[in-house]
């Protein structure tokens, strides 16, 4: 079958797999390789054991893989054959140097932006998927017009994405709104709709819009800044709610009937995670700072050290209510994720906590049903010595398990099984008093303690 548009992915992680899998479920008439250095995880795409975890992705991937979806290793190949190319490589915040705990590391992005560059032998349209800062755009432009050769041109557009995880292929097959940034020139626009004419497929022209190339790329900061402005901003009342016994949950069903505000991400909790939010504040901050604009740089600053500030928050209010003291105690961590319908851990909430449960000499028994043991033994040695984490931690196959003569209880991820556990039976293994605090608001206080349970919850007095 020959196609009208092969699309080049570099990247097959949480942000590539899933966004041209979709592109290849609803465009049977393009062709899509998505590329990784990393054999594993292309292995891992190319069996039926998916990499990612996320609701409707098999049944997506499985419908067109080695049809007109392929994943492969053979990145230059995939540079030469195709027509336009997205970067979706990792950018994760630097850890040294310049910025360092603030700017986004784009060592990944030039790798990628320079072999493009190199490999190709003719013009291609350059699609920025990563999130990454303002103006990131014009340094691939110089890359690639730096390297390129006699009759090969490249445009550059800028195409974030808006993806939940635990919803992203529903978040892909209706998105609010599809971004697509370009340089104001008659070859950019061109390229702008090329890529439109890939999202027309299934998405209505009304929701694909268009704009220039820092907008877009701004917009993406813009979106994961207010969101989690909020949620910090209802776990700052919470915190109020607490002290003075009204309940966070009825403070912000009352402000989301505003129709000004609406209800979505007025959920409080243990604090906020993921890839994104942390990441694209911190950037957000250093943009910021680098414009000379320190008081916008201090106010979006806030809205981490408010994350931050539940999390130690929450961690206090347990060893208090535990007699002062969590030493040698068992405590069972109920989700490890950093939200639920996922496998991701990054930036999780519970390892945070695990980690001050860990400095405090408690014994910590998890359970999560997504997270591979091996990603939770990875993450809490990074914060923890190996010998901390063989010491302190095990890892459990059921929720029962992990909450066999513990302590206490502590709900870290909001997955829908713990609402309907058996907690009756759980009580009875448990020591005494027996201790759940709940982190997520989903569990219903009023029937824990009717059981006989010792019953903390975040936002509200119970």
């Amino acid at each position: 079958m020959s196609f009208k548009l092969k699309i080049c992915c570099i990247g097959a992680g949480y942000v590539g797999g899933p966004t041209c899998s979709v592109i290849a479920y609803k465009c049977p008439d393009i062709q899509v390789t998505i590329v990784d250095l990393n054999q594993a995880r292309i292995d891992a795409w190319n069996s039926d054991e998916l990499p990612i975890f996320e609701p409707g992705l098999d049944e997506v991937v499985f419908a067109c893989r080695g049809k007109n979806l392929f994943f492969s290793t053979e990145v230059d190949k995939a540079i030469l054959e195709s027509d336009l190319i997205f970067v979706s490589v990792n950018t994760p915040t630097k850890k040294s140097g310049i910025g360092a705990g603030y700017a986004a590391d784009l060592a990944y992005v030039e790798s990628a932006t320079r072999r493009i560059a190199q490999i190709a032998q003719s013009s291609k349209i350059v699609v920025e998927k990563s999130t990454v800062p303002c103006r990131t755009a014009e340094s691939m432009r110089t890359i690639l017009e730096a390297n390129s050769r006699n009759g090969i041109r490249f445009d550059i557009l800028s195409n974030p994405e808006f993806l939940a995880e635990g919803t992203a292929i529903s978040d892909l097959m209706n998105p609010d709104r599809v971004l697509i940034g370009s340089l104001q020139t008659p070859e950019g626009l061109k390229a702008q709709q090329t890529l439109a004419s890939v999202y027309a497929h299934w998405v209505p022209t009304e929701q694909i819009i268009t704009m220039n190339l820092w907008s877009s790329e701004l917009s993406k900061l813009a979106a994961n800044a207010l969101l989690a402005q909020r949620i910090s901003s209802i776990n700052a009342l919470s915190a109020i709610c607490e002290a003075t016994g009204a309940d966070v949950d009825e403070v912000a069903y009352a402000c989301g009937l505003d129709s000004r505000i609406g209800p979505k991400f007025l959920k409080a909790s243990v604090g906020f995670g993921g890839s994104c939010f942390q990441k694209d504040i911190l950037n957000l901050v250093y943009l910021s700072e680098s414009l000379h604009l320190p008081e916008v740089a201090e106010y979006w600053k806030q809205v981490v050290t408010l994350n931050e500030y539940q999390k130690s928050r929450f961690s206090e209010r347990i060893v208090k209510r535990l007699f002062n003291t969590i030493t040698n105690k068992k405590i069972a961590v109920f989700g490890f994720a950093f939200k639920k319908n996922t496998g991701d851990t990054r930036e999780s909430a519970a390892i945070t906590l695990i980690n001050y449960f860990i400095k405090e000499n408690a014994n910590i028994h998890i359970y999560d049903p997504k997270v591979e043991d091996e990603q939770i033994r990875m993450d809490l040695t990074e914060v923890a010595s190996a010998e901390q984490f063989e010491k302190r931690v095990t890892i459990h196959r059921t929720p029962y398990e992990a909450a066999k003569g513990v302590d206490a209880i502590v709900i870290l991820t909001e997955w829908d099984e713990f609402k309907t556990l058996e907690y009756r039976k759980i009580y009875n293994e448990m020591n005494k008093p027996a201790f759940i605090f709940d982190g997520r608001l989903i569990l219903d206080a009023k029937k824990l303690k009717e059981i006989g349970f010792q019953v903390e919850v975040i936002g509200k007095l119970v």
